[in-house]
């Protein structure tokens, strides 16, 4: 139900693999989610809702805080899930997991005043006057989060502060790939925020698939645009409208006036140094000439080497395969006819310990499946050009990817770029880092999806804009009556239209 899951037998245990005594043990341990549970849940915290629990600022600032202390209180054992599930670094999991969560609370608490404040609106119409108009942030209901396995903290908890900020009642549902952070969000959030308002429902296909069966107020949704289309039709059932955060094949455009020393090392902290290529923002190919790409390989390799050694695959600061399927997944991209001889750089597995080395490859054909499938993992394939020219025709040809980077010194190239490539995001000499940014919307466009959220986008994303006029019974006109004239037609008009001195001509009869 989350990130790249094409193979259904991963996505939970089957009940018919068990004898039936042990199917039985586990029966009675852990009480089976059915769709009674799931319309009892949604039930539960529609009443919480309709009753005014979430919808006050005190509430939703304790929620608020109370997650805080969450990342104050439980970072090491976030840390040790994260290691468990996905063999993180504890750099990797205290800064791009935990630190952000917490730059993310602390900036909600911080504006939340501001946020639900209505905001004036400035001037209404010739038609209204005399009236004023404001534009009231309403919290949408009960919402469900369904969140993705490489990130399963921050992809969780980052949703959900929109959620409880906006004043809705909330269902999280993390990713079973990641079991030993499902589990730990499990218990923290029933241990640390209100349950009547916020629940946590782990599982596999069976959950979500009920889950996605009731009716929500907004669904919003961290994976693969596989899943993002069944979540799409489910939605539509109830006309349910939903947020889509996808994926793609995020481009690197490197000019040969650039920095190459920095721009390798950036590269590879936002390739490998993102949960080893598992990261929706991750480079997935590299476009540069054809007279510039072996100073590229170059640089790359010496930067891959100064920073994990002349064995990577012993390197304990670089995240694993999150399992075998994805492992082989991976594998099957690499030995691939006419890809596995494209190799210059790396290659090396170990299916035993989920490991794959940095893998760097040269003029892989563009309808192999490395070229046609987002990686999500270490694998870096640099096309090679005869211009730097012909990138925009090779970026338009594919889906619009989540995110796009550029890296040069030239103005003229920086402003085209911008203007002219369509993606999520952009960034100019770096990777990823826009991610951080609460000013900026965080969302894909096309197939890398739809809606975006961070800072005071996740409020919007999980609020009405709700349109409010206050007009006076002061200065009501007959015009707007029947009996209709052709002077009340005159009238009428130029008061739509604005436009004043038609106004007069029609008032001192000259129109």
């Amino acid at each position: 139900s989350n990130v790249k899951e094409d193979n259904p037998a991963s996505l939970g245990i089957r009940a018919q693999s068990l004898s039936v005594f042990a199917y039985v043990s586990v029966y009675v341990m852990v009480k089976v989610f059915q769709a009674a549970d799931a319309t009892d849940l949604v039930t539960e915290l529609r009443r919480s809702f309709d009753d005014g629990v979430t919808r006050g600022y005190e509430w939703r600032v304790t929620q608020l805080k109370k997650l805080l202390l969450i990342c104050d209180n439980h970072e090491p054992e976030i840390v040790s899930a994260l290691h468990d599930d996905l063999g993180k670094p504890e750099l990797e999991s205290s800064v791009y997991e935990v630190a952000l969560l917490r730059n993310s609370i602390n900036l909600a608490v911080k504006q939340l005043k501001d946020w639900m404040a209505p905001d004036k609106v400035a001037k209404t119409s010739l038609t209204t006057f005399p009236a004023s108009a404001e534009i009231v942030y309403e919290p949408l209901g009960v919402v469900l989060v369904i969140s993705a396995w490489n990130y399963p903290f921050l992809l969780s908890i980052d949703p959900v502060i929109g959620a409880i900020s906006a004043g809705n009642a909330v269902v999280l549902k993390p990713s079973e790939l990641a079991p030993a952070s499902s589990s730990l969000l499990a218990k923290l959030l029933e241990q640390y925020l209100d349950s009547s308002a916020v629940r946590v429902v782990e599982g596999a296909v069976t959950e979500t698939t009920l889950l996605l069966e009731q009716k929500w107020d907004k669904i919003f949704y961290t994976g693969s645009s596989r899943i993002g289309r069944i979540i799409m039709m489910a939605a539509a059932k109830h006309l349910t409208p939903v947020v889509l955060e996808l994926g793609g094949k995020s481009p690197v455009v490197i000019d040969s006036d650039t920095n190459l020393k920095i721009t390798a090392k950036r590269i590879i902290a936002g390739k490998w140094g993102c949960n080893n290529g598992q990261a929706c923002i991750s480079p997935d190919y590299i476009l540069t000439t054809k007279e510039f790409s072996p100073k590229v390989i170059d640089a790359l390799k010496q930067e891959l080497e100064a920073f994990y050694g002349k064995n990577p695959m012993e390197s304990k600061d670089m995240s694993r395969i999150v399992n075998s399927n994805h492992f082989d997944r991976l594998s099957k991209m690499l030995e691939e006819k006419e890809v596995s001889d494209k190799i210059v750089y790396g290659g090396q597995k170990n299916r035993d310990k989920l490991k794959i080395a940095p893998t760097i490859l040269v003029d892989v054909p563009l309808d192999s499946q490395i070229m046609s499938e987002e990686i999500f993992g270490p694998l870096l394939p640099i096309i090679t050009l005869n211009n730097l020219e012909e990138c925009f025709d090779v970026i338009r040809s594919r889906p619009k990817p989540l995110a796009a980077y550029l890296f040069t010194q030239n103005q003229k190239l920086k402003e085209r770029f911008a203007l002219t490539v369509s993606a999520g995001g952009i960034v100019v000499n770096d990777i990823a880092v826009h991610l951080a940014v609460p000013t900026l919307p965080f969302g894909g466009v096309g197939e890398s999806g739809m809606g975006s959220y961070h800072g005071k986008f996740s409020f919007d994303a999980f609020s009405h804009k709700k349109a409010v006029l206050y007009k006076s019974f002061i200065g009501d006109a007959a015009i707007r009556y029947p009996p209709y004239s052709t002077g009340k037609l005159r009238l009428l008009k130029a008061l739509v239209n604005s436009n004043i001195l038609e106004i007069f001509r029609v008032i001192l009869g000259l129109s």
